[in-house]
């Protein structure tokens, strides 16, 4: 399954990559706010010919705190203020279960990653996925994918974890401040 020479892709995770974090979930539209330079960090890989896809545990649906139509209301807020910012977002692949539901798709399995593979043909080789914790830096690796972590979000902690638990094998992980930084390091063919 090569990638296709038409075909540029950035995975990112959303939580502490695009929007703030919260320790007690992201639970409605009000509660999404995109991070410092996010918003325009995907317009101008949209604008660079970058299909930008979205892959994020959303354990809140499992847990009870929030429905799918919530959620799906919340993607509805990102989406457009992607927009007015002049990008786009492609595909949204989530995880809705709770962490015990021993399901093949929450990260750091790499269930999601393997859906998306199948409805683009495509493998991993040369695709970038940004995160800011250990488990989306881990099933990005499982499939190939060239694993980014961000310093917002939880970055700053998975940074030292990694540094610190000799379990973790997450070599030739990039690391960046933000995904503005990423993306301005990207499209300046510094990686």
């Amino acid at each position: 399954m090569p990638q296709s020479k038409h075909m540029k892709l950035i995975i990112l995770d959303r939580d502490g990559v695009i929007n703030k974090d919260s320790s007690t979930f992201i639970k409605s539209p009000e509660e999404w706010v995109p991070l410092k330079g996010s918003l325009e960090a995907i317009a101008r890989l949209s604008q660079a010919g970058y299909e930008v896809v979205i892959v994020t545990n959303q354990s809140g649906i499992g847990r009870g705190l929030f429905s799918a139509d919530t959620l799906a209301k919340i993607h509805v807020r990102m989406i457009d203020y992607v927009q007015q910012h002049g990008g786009k977002i492609q595909s949204i692949l989530f995880c809705p279960h709770h962490p015990d539901d021993g399901c093949n798709c929450r990260k750091p399995l790499p269930g999601m990653y393997h859906e998306l593979a199948e409805r683009l043909n495509i493998n991993y080789s040369g695709v970038y996925s940004v995160g800011d914790s250990v488990r989306d830096l881990q099933a990005a690796k499982a499939v190939g994918a060239s694993p980014v972590l961000v310093k917002t979000g939880n970055g700053k902690k998975s940074l030292k974890k990694i540094a610190t638990d000799p379990t973790i094998d997450l070599d030739g992980t990039l690391v960046f401040d933000t995904l503005a930084t990423f993306t301005d390091a990207l499209l300046k063919q510094e990686i």
